[in-house]
This record gives C-alpha cells, structure tokens and sequence, in this order.
C-alpha cells in the first residue's frame, strides 16, 4: 500500500514506497508503480530518470523550472533535500522545507513545477534519483542561491562544495 502525506509546503508529497522487504539477503524495494501512485492520485506522467552521484559535503541546487514535476529519491546513502517554492503569485513563495532521504528510510518527495530543489549530501557518499516530467533543458531552469539570506536556509554546513554553476550565482 502505498503511504502519501501532504508536507508542510503546499503541492509537495512525502511517499512511503508501496513494497518494501528486506532479509538476510538485503532488500526488495518497489520505486514506482504507475498503478498504485494513479490511485493515490498521482497521476503525473513521468518521461525521463536521472541520477546524481556525489561526497559528503556536495550541495547541488537549488534549481528548478516551469514545468517539471520531480519525484525524488535516495538510493545510496543519505542526504538533505531542501524545497523552496518560487512561485511569485503564490502567497508562500520563498517558504521552504527540508526533508532527509536515506537508503535507510526509502522515502520519496513530489515536487511541483516552480519549485526549487537541492540536496545536500550527508554521508561518505549518496546516490540522488528522480524522475521528471519534462525532458531535461538547462535553459529553462531557474537557479535560486543555496545561502540567499532573503530565503534562509539552514544548511549544517558552512562551506558545502559546489559546482561553479550554484557558488558563482
């Protein structure tokens, strides 16, 4: 059965994954199954997976667009997963919230388009998976500054790595 709770921020979900069994010899986990998530009212068509790979201390993001729905998820390792929501015509644009995924935990996070997202890594490495609804076009992303004082972010680290993209905005 698959579990869905509304976050604290409008639009986004935290999903439980509807089949999780673990043994002796590791653990069976389902991701997606287009039926059970159609049923639970998820009815978003997803078009392209993607994963990330990176270190402790990398922070990718906060990047977003238009368009795109994302459901996220952690296969290896654990991270931070922070989302803001940069809709202007919405009354909590600038609000965010934060969520720790982990291969421990197994939960997933749907995020809506004009929502910005980036992870902080927490563990000696972690493996960041999301599937989108659009296909992947740099150009029509936003890039909101992980430490842009005006939305405030607490990040538990100071001087997190990061791409040349997210430290020159």
């Amino acid at each position: 059965m698959l579990k869905v709770t509304k976050a604290t921020l409008e639009g986004v979900l935290v999903i439980e994954p509807p089949t999780r069994f673990e043994d002796f010899r590791g653990e069976y986990v389902e991701l997606y199954n287009e039926a059970l998530y159609r049923d639970a009212g998820i009815t978003q068509a997803f078009v392209q997976d993607d994963i990330s790979v990176s270190t402790c201390g990398v922070l990718r993001g906060l990047h977003g667009d238009e368009g795109t729905w994302k459901l996220v998820s952690c296969l290896s390792g654990r991270f931070l997963l922070a989302v803001v929501n940069w809709d202007p015509a919405s009354p909590n644009y600038r609000k965010w919230e934060t969520f720790t995924l982990s291969d421990r935990n197994r939960r997933q996070v749907l995020i809506p388009p004009k929502f910005a997202n980036g992870h902080l890594v927490m563990s000696e490495s972690a493996i960041f998976h999301y599937k989108q609804t659009t296909f992947y076009d740099r150009g029509s992303q936003f890039t909101v500054r992980w430490n842009d004082p005006d939305v405030g972010i607490y990040w538990p680290v100071k001087d997190p790595i990061l791409s040349t993209r997210d430290a020159g905005f």
